[in-house]
């Protein structure tokens, strides 16, 4: 995986086809996505730009700044529309709004773990600067199997927090994200969507799936059991069957029966 960086984006561009363009969380990396990577840029172009969650001007630092970062990233990469948009969590979120703006860039789209109607962050808390166990412990939050939160992860999360500025940021995202529920909007999304769960998520438990299953017009929904809130990370080889047999599918990825 090579990071690029240009136009001001720093991004994974890999493979050639048709463009899946990934999304990834509030505490999200560009390493969520490997096994996703390795499995579909033999077949497809996987773009995942860096969110810029804890960098972005404050007065951005929300849903709409994102999707709007979204927007104008995917204007100056010129990348062909419509495209498979894929989310985790917060991505998620971005996901379902910016193809509440724009239908036609959007073919098909693939939630997990995705916020949007309910999401319990970090446990009914925020980030703590400088507390190195509660970021241990919300990173192990996340995940079914808690040693999944390994040091580096941990690491990599507590790096982020540990400065005033960008806990601040991250913050106003969190709750920007709370506020932006989008119940009523949901039955405008016309494309196919796949919604790929952790049956053992905590912070988007299976009752939110099933409500984004009932909101969706063309929703399927698939669980993974022993699974949290990460399922491309924490169970990859069931998350890419899911999403290989969703893309595989004629008529531009009309849904079948569960």
């Amino acid at each position: 995986m090579t990071r690029q960086h240009l136009h001001g984006y720093d991004y994974v561009d890999e493979g050639q086809g048709p463009v899946l363009l990934l999304l990834h969380g509030l505490f999200g990396a560009l390493s969520n996505w490997e096994d996703v990577i390795r499995q579909f840029s033999p077949t497809h172009r996987v773009v995942i730009p860096v969110l810029p969650v804890p960098t972005m001007p404050l007065g951005q630092a929300s849903i709409p700044g994102l999707v709007a970062y979204v927007t104008t990233f995917v204007e100056k990469l010129q990348l062909p529309t419509p495209l498979t948009l894929l989310g985790n969590s917060l991505g998620g979120h971005i996901a379902l709004v910016y193809t509440l703006q724009y239908p036609e860039q959007v073919s098909q789209l693939v939630l997990t773990g995705s916020s949007g109607l309910f999401e319990d962050g970090m446990g009914g808390s925020f980030p703590k600067r400088g507390d190195y166990s509660f970021v241990q412990e919300r990173v192990g939050y996340t995940f079914y199997d808690s040693r999944l939160a390994t040091r580096e992860l941990v690491d990599e999360v507590f790096a982020v927090t540990n400065s005033n500025a960008k806990c601040l940021r991250m913050i106003s995202i969190a709750r920007s994200a709370q506020r932006h529920n989008l119940a009523r909007e949901l039955h405008r999304i016309a494309v196919p969507t796949l919604l790929v769960w952790g049956l053992n998520d905590t912070i988007t438990p299976p009752p939110v799936a099933h409500d984004f299953e009932r909101l969706l017009p063309q929703a399927e929904l698939r669980f993974l059991d022993h699974c949290g809130h990460a399922p491309m990370m924490e169970r990859p080889a069931g998350f890419n069957r899911y999403l290989q047999a969703f893309l595989q599918r004629p008529a531009a990825g009309a849904p079948q029966p569960a």
